[in-house]
């Protein structure tokens, strides 16, 4: 009797124990999962397709979300299907309310094309005369609110244009066309074009190639105001985020100086930091800042890593060697409007009244002043890709894209 007592007991306690063991396991993998359903991809699909037409481009388990009524821009993307982490930025309170606002409708999207210059007297956003102050500043509709044509379309790729008639502050007619093609790539094809190894990882990755074509009777020069391609992606922060750019080196007097902090206010040491020729920049959206790297120290790369959830994006763009002639968007007449920067990033934070339109940060590329003769055109090609998995594999590809490992970057602060 009292063995058959000890074996019941033994039977009670292991039954225990291994209920508890599965609790444990179910709950680690639950953590592993995107438990939010506002951070899976195909809840944003959804919500966006509730109130706009929208075109899914698709290539395996990676899928992105392009909207043609917003300038085909991509609202965000998965490297894992439907149920994957959505890595785009999206204002789903603007875009419920469907209301739409002065000066801009801000809808987000992790990739938007935008043309420069915002300021200046070659400005495209104020109207000839008027001071540079926000209550004048106006995005134009072909920027904000005016659908793009699609033109065509496969299951992993689409082209769209629009034809655009418009003026500069300083009074010059600008007559152009926008094509915007969108691909999501393959795994053969990242390799190929950006030579990275995404085999082991789950991925998601995709090309933009972005052309300005003057379609005028007058070539377009530095004395009546030249225009640029602009583009910039608005993504989800985090306080485990850390923006990574790399630079090329050289004397401050021939290339310039390595960071450009001065867009709104000197950024404070413990969220911008330079180490030899990497930029290391918070993406945690709790502090408002830009920064920019001036076009002879930009290689065309940036990234950012987020610790806490295993995720490497990664923007890569080829900017032509030599050109230093960028747009600058400084609200101001000035002394030089092509002194302008070649890449960007800002971290969003609260205004001095505690309001805030996000939070959320960019990465933003831009091209060379476009001087363009008539049938002339100017393209600006862009890879997006993220990266998530095994770790080794991750920092494997940090270290050749970016030049620093994944720890470098985590304990950057």
């Amino acid at each position: 009797m009292k063995h058959i007592k000890f074996i019941l007991i033994a039977f009670v306690i292991l039954t225990s124990c291994n209920g508890i063991n599965k609790v444990k396991n179910n709950t680690k993998k639950e953590t592993t999962m995107i438990t939010d359903s506002t951070k899976q991809y195909g809840f944003n699909r959804d919500f966006l397709k509730k109130h706009v037409k929208i075109i899914e481009l698709k290539n395996t388990n990676s899928a992105i979300t392009v909207v043609p009524d917003w300038q085909a821009r991509v609202m965000t993307s998965t490297a894992e299907g439907a149920s994957g982490f959505s890595f785009g930025w999206i204002n789903r309170n603007l875009i419920a309310a469907g209301k739409l606002m002065p000066h801009i409708n801000a809808f987000g999207g992790e990739e938007r094309l935008w043309l420069g210059p915002e300021g200046g007297q070659y400005s495209i956003f104020f109207s000839k005369g008027k001071p540079f102050v926000y209550d004048n500043w106006q995005t134009p509709a072909f920027l904000d609110t005016t659908p793009f044509q699609l033109v065509s379309a496969t299951d992993s790729s689409a082209l769209f244009g629009n034809d655009i008639v418009t003026e500069n502050y300083s009074g010059t007619p600008l007559k152009f066309r926008i094509e915007r093609e969108i691909s999501v790539l393959s795994e053969k094809e990242i390799v190929s074009q950006t030579s990275i190894n995404a085999s082991g990882l789950k991925y998601v990755a995709y090309r933009s190639d972005n052309k300005i074509i003057n379609k005028g009777d007058k070539a377009w020069e530095k004395k009546t105001g030249l225009l640029s391609i602009w583009m910039l992606g608005m993504f989800n922060p985090s306080p485990a985020i850390v923006i990574t750019i790399p630079v090329k080196p050289g004397e401050d007097k021939n290339i310039g100086p390595r960071v450009n902090d001065n867009y709104f206010g000197k950024i404070s040491a413990d969220r911008l930091k330079v180490a030899g020729d990497h930029i290391f920049f918070k993406a945690d959206g709790k502090s408002r800042g830009k920064i920019g790297i001036p076009p002879l120290r930009a290689t065309g790369v940036m990234g950012s890593y987020d610790s806490d959830n295993k995720i490497l994006t990664l923007l890569i763009c080829k900017l032509p060697d030599g050109k230093k002639e960028y747009v600058n968007s400084s609200w101001k007449i000035q002394e030089d409007p092509f002194s302008g920067d070649a890449l960007n990033s800002y971290n969003d934070g609260p205004l001095e009244d505690g309001s805030q339109m996000g939070p959320f940060y960019e990465l933003e590329t831009s091209s060379p002043a476009a001087d363009l003769k008539p049938g002339e055109s100017l393209s600006h090609v862009q890879f997006t890709i993220h990266l998530t998995g095994d770790i080794n594999k991750l920092n494997e590809v940090s270290l050749k894209i970016l030049g620093v490992s994944l720890n470098d970057i985590s304990n950057a602060f």
